[in-house]
């Protein structure tokens, strides 16, 4: 959406009504070459995507403290970081064709067009409040693993974690519930969910490659398929737990991986 910057100012006298004239084409021509930069500064959501400065002809002052990170720009900002964060676990818990809008207004205590002020549309509150529960979800999993010197200890907390540290979000594992969710769906949801599963593993390859090369872990170990291994093993499990109620599914995973680490996994000492 274009900003609201280009209305004429209103000519007082001849002379003014020329300043406002020359002003006017000015605006126009910033705004004409700004279209070719992406991002600017959406003046209907009061919120800034670009660095670029635009000013609105009738009141430039409070649009100019704005962009510079005004109190109204950093009240706008917090609004619609409350709004991910109250929509996260409706999201999470229902899926999104059954999160209503009826719910989200109750959630935040914002009526529809208090909601869509901040977001296009249900599809990319939804995308980001899954990018919130996968990251809060995620640092429960990998928390205080960068204190653990060893590789292979390291990767046992990890299993650790994802078993006893179920984050903050209620409902269970996004990336789960996502997954299962968007199936046969939600593309641009499904893409969230590829690239959280891609980002995971990715860090336990690179923990696995940092054992490799520490000689913590056997150098024949070929790492996406270790990570491959443990990610299936959890999520598998999390969802037996899902079903059952009980966390027996869970403890024998992890007994089976911690087992699997040492004698597989760990280079034994000379």
């Amino acid at each position: 959406m274009a900003p609201q910057c280009l209305a004429p100012f209103p000519a007082a006298s001849t002379a003014a009504s020329a300043n406002g004239l020359a002003l006017f084409f000015i605006f126009s021509s910033c705004y004409n070459r700004a279209r070719e930069v992406p991002g600017f500064l959406d003046a209907t959501r009061d919120r800034l995507v670009s660095s670029n400065i635009w000013y609105n002809a009738i009141s430039d002052q409070s649009v100019a403290h704005r962009v510079a990170g005004g109190g109204d720009m950093r009240k706008g900002e917090q609004t619609r970081q409350e709004i991910i964060r109250k929509a996260a676990p409706i999201f999470n818990q229902r899926g999104y064709d059954g999160a209503a809008l009826s719910d989200l207004m109750e959630a935040t205590g914002l009526e529809k067009g208090g909601i869509y002020r901040h977001f296009d549309s249900k599809q990319q509150l939804a995308a980001e409040a899954f990018d919130f529960a996968w990251q809060q979800t995620f640092d429960a999993r990998i928390h205080d693993l960068d204190r653990i010197p060893n590789t292979v200890d390291r990767l046992k907390q990890l299993v650790a974690n994802f078993v006893e540290r179920r984050g903050t979000i209620p409902g269970g594992c996004p990336l789960l519930n996502t997954a299962i969710d968007t199936d046969d769906g939600n593309s641009v949801l499904r893409a969230r969910a590829r690239n959280a599963l891609r980002d995971w593993r990715s860090y336990v390859i690179s923990v696995i490659r940092a054992g490799i090369k520490a000689r913590e872990i056997r150098p024949r170990i070929e790492a996406k398929k270790v990570a491959t291994l443990i990610i299936s093993c959890l999520e598998g499990a999390i969802m037996l737990y899902r079903l059952e109620r009980t966390e027996e599914a869970l403890r024998d995973v992890q007994a089976h991986l911690d087992s699997y680490l040492e004698a597989e996994v760990r280079l034994p000492p000379k």
